[in-house]
């Protein structure tokens, strides 16, 4: 949706009246404007106000430089800054008396890029409103900002012209962690609805590009379904599923203020449903607009200028994702929010929060971007401001990430390239980026997207990492840290792997696997070999029963049930002795290896539990079928290459869980002290 209406969509009802001198025509176009400014709709305001200006004589000062002023608002408000900078400086000339002329002045004359004359402004206005915060922030920035931009930094930009059209193009979201689509906001001629009265464009639509089998950015498309409507619709946020997007959608209605709202939809067959309204709370008089999805899932981001914020649009968040819809709504606080504007938040997967503001420390002119780390520990948030390029005097808003690289796009309306019109840039940072993808999953099984992964660094890093759909999961690594991953999940045993990130000119990924083991149903122990009709255990079995070893000692308090099989073949009793003696090999091996031999249980079952396939084998196997129990009847009636097939499946080593409280208790039955430590402690 268009981004000027909900960053202006504030304090609608505390307009500034008029009294004209006659009641003429002029008189006739101001109260036009006053009823268009009441509903946002300011592109007709400033119309309105222009034509009024025309209509009053120019010996009217008084009334002139009151029209002045509410022109140059009306223009400031969606984005025409030039003519906004004209009409305060009319207002000055014919000595309008407002206090805000010479702050709004210097506010536009920032967005310019004239930091000499906004100073001048800002100086005056600080002559009649002594030690106001804000414009002393605004006299630091124009005299910084010249250098910030002399300096420089690494970030390197430039317009993305497949994204962008011959009107506005701003607020690129990718689609996933995958970022295979890029989704924007576009009021291009094809956009449907009719031409605003905001901003005298068309109504912004959604569009999106995907990237072909070689990497490459496609031809913009319209969203697919009942997604666009004739309102206004943008600045769009995803799950990670990319199964529900959240967006800004700004309602038409001729007799009421345009109030921006967040709606979703859902994907289903490759389609965007007709979306619906998101109630966050029962306030009808506030926008809730420019929604973002946390990495974790559990927040969604916006922007309001609802009671209870520090002033103009906050940043908020709200809880989502339980059963109830939304959960608890809480302002970001101090920290983030100023009296000035903070809107548009975006996340970096690696949990990083980016936001505009036009009143935080170094801002150069209109919205500048700014990233933010949360310290969940002491809840406070620290920010820092983008340099040059990344920002500029012009509004800088709207970012998204390439998955974990510090790289993508952003939304500007600066003069160079998009000649003031909000258009799509790229941008990159030079790196070597070094992830960790991790994969958790039953360890005879499938992927567990419930199960949760604990980071902890040795620089301090300390994370809870959810999991996605697929089991998977990606973290930026920093050189030279060396890191601890434990992965969680309820009914199964944890695993732990440890890596150290050292240094690398490359990009790199590190892999890891987390097979966890159930703690309900027996566990195949994969490669353990014995040697023929013996219980001796060959040498390659040692990396097998070195990472049960390892498993074991992850998990203290389990006590199992090592169990060794045979297949049908050969006497029964001798099986059964024989399957004895191997479960009893693979004990001795763990007990040499540091395992508590009261924790194990040695098990010889020879042909009598044949194998029941799940569906993990049928994937391997498709001759055989979930829930099948490989009988001696079952594997007679196959050919005889699948019955070898079947009789390696019985010929297995196992283990169960049988108790997960060992060691947690006295001999009276009280909870040991030392049992809550760490295993290293």
């Amino acid at each position: 949706m268009n981004r000027i209406v909900t960053l202006y969509i504030i304090g609608l009802n505390l307009l500034l009246s008029v009294l004209l001198g006659s009641c003429g025509s002029a008189e006739k176009s101001v109260r036009k404007g006053d009823a268009a400014l009441a509903l946002g709709e300011y592109a007709e305001a400033a119309g309105q106000y222009k034509r009024a200006y025309g209509q009053t004589p120019p010996k009217n000062r008084a009334a002139r430089g009151r029209i002045a002023y509410k022109m140059g608002d009306a223009y400031s408000r969606y984005g025409n800054i030039a003519r906004a900078v004209g009409a305060f400086q009319n207002a000055v000339r014919y000595h309008y008396t407002d206090t805000l002329t010479f702050l709004k002045l210097g506010d536009a004359l920032r967005q310019q890029g004239n930091y000499k004359a906004a100073e001048m402004a800002y100086r005056s206005y600080l002559d009649s409103v002594p030690g106001d915060v804000q414009e002393e922030q605004g006299i630091a920035s124009c005299l910084v900002a010249p250098n910030e931009k002399k300096n420089g930094s690494a970030y390197s930009i430039k317009l993305y012209n497949l994204l962008n059209g011959s009107r506005a193009d701003y607020c690129p979201a990718y689609m996933g962690i995958d970022a295979q689509q890029v989704y924007f906001t576009s009021t291009r001629q094809q956009a449907k609805g009719d031409v605003s009265g905001i901003t005298a464009t068309k109504n912004g639509d959604i569009y999106f590009s995907k990237k072909d089998e070689k990497g490459k950015w496609k031809a913009v498309e319209s969203v697919e379904g009942d997604l666009n409507t004739e309102f206004d619709e943008g600045a769009c946020s995803f799950t990670q599923d990319g199964k529900t997007m959240y967006l800004t959608v700004c309602r038409t209605d001729p007799s009421y203020p345009r109030m921006a709202e967040i709606w979703t939809s859902q994907r289903t067959d490759a389609k965007w449903a007709k979306p619906t309204p998101l109630k966050i709370s029962g306030d009808t008089l506030s926008s809730y607009a420019h929604p973002a999805v946390s990495p974790d899932g559990r927040w969604l981001y916006f922007a309001s200028d609802m009671p209870g914020g520090q002033g103009g649009l906050d940043l908020w968040r709200a809880e989502i994702g339980g059963k109830h819809g939304i959960g608890r709504v809480e302002n970001l606080g101090p920290d983030i929010n100023t009296a000035g504007n903070e809107c548009f938040p975006a996340f970096r997967p690696n949990g990083e929060l980016y936001f505009s503001s036009t009143a935080h420390v170094g801002n150069m002119g209109g919205l500048d971007i700014y990233r933010a780390k949360e310290d969940t520990v002491l809840h406070k948030w620290t920010v820092v401001h983008l340099p040059w390029p990344m920002n500029s005097n012009a509004d800088d808003f709207g970012i998204t990430f390439e998955g974990l690289h510090n790289r993508g796009f952003f939304s500007s309306n600066r003069a160079t390239g998009g000649r003031g019109w909000d258009k799509i840039y790229e941008f990159s940072y030079p790196e070597v980026l070094q992830t960790v993808k991790g994969w958790v999953y039953e360890q005879d099984g499938y992927e567990l997207p419930q199960a949760v992964v604990y980071m902890v660094g040795s620089d301090g890093t300390n994370e809870k990492v959810s999991v996605l759909s697929d089991g998977s999961f990606e973290k930026p690594l920093q050189p030279g840290v060396s890191y601890l991953f434990l992965a969680t999940c309820n009914g199964y045993l944890n695993v732990r792997n440890e890596l150290r990130a050292d240094t690398t000119e490359v990009e790199k990924q590190h892999v890891l696997q987390f097979a966890l083991p159930s703690i309900s149903s027996p566990v195949l122990v994969r490669n353990v070999f014995y040697e023929f009709d013996k219980a001796t255990l060959t040498n390659n079995s040692c990396e097998a029963l070195d990472r049960l070893t390892k498993m074991l000692k992850e998990n203290p308090n389990v006590t199992i049930e090592l169990s060794a099989h045979c297949d049908y073949r050969g006497n029964a009793a001798y099986n059964l002795k024989l399957s004895q003696r191997r479960a009893e090999s693979v004990v001795r091996y763990l007990t040499e290896h540091g395992i508590a031999a009261d924790r194990l249980t040695a098990k010889g079952y020879g042909k009598e539990v044949p194998k029941i396939v799940n569906k993990r084998l049928t994937e391997t196997y498709p001759f055989l079928h979930t829930g099948d129990t490989l009988t001696v009847p079952y594997i007679l009636k196959l050919p005889k290459e699948l019955q070898e097939v079947c009789n390696a499946l019985n010929r297995r080593t196992e283990f169960r869980v049988l108790r997960t409280t060992y060691g947690l208790f006295d001999e009276n039955g009280n909870l040991k002290p030392e049992a809550l430590r760490k295993p290293d402690e």
